[in-house]
């Protein structure tokens, strides 16, 4: 059975906004996994950013950089060896979800889409205290 691209699109953006959510919680979750993942997921994030702006604006593109770098430090401070298959796993697919949020609020001029991205986003910049 075909569907419409309108169908297709609205599925893509639930998929993306359903992987933009934190997993279920598991039974007495480990402080330092929790972090670790938010650390990760953030780095990922703002990878997606970035390179959003290198295609959309280039100079903010700089200070994204920076804040990823922050992200990264607290990942590599956190990270146990047995941990860095699981991190990179929360690092791509906040990426791809990120990505995926910021190409229908610009390109299709979703502003759920937006909404949702700036949301995730400051986030993120809430944990290295940028606001």
């Amino acid at each position: 059975m075909m569907c419409g691209m309108k169908t297709l699109a609205r599925m893509l953006l639930i998929g993306c906004l359903t992987l933009t959510q934190a997993p279920p919680a598991i039974a007495n979750p480990n402080p330092d996994t929790q972090l670790l993942q938010q650390f990760a997921t953030c780095a990922g994030r703002f990878s997606a950013l970035m390179e959003h702006q290198w295609l959309t604006d280039g100079p903010a593109s700089d200070q994204t950089a920076q804040q990823r770098a922050a992200m990264l430090s607290l990942v590599d401070a956190m990270l146990d060896p047995h941990d860095a298959t699981r991190a990179m796993h929360w690092r791509i697919t906040a990426k791809v979800a990120q990505a995926a949020l910021l190409s229908r609020a610009h390109f299709a001029l979703d502003a759920i889409a937006a909404r949702q991205s700036d949301a995730l986003l400051q986030g993120c910049r809430d944990l290295i205290g940028q606001s």
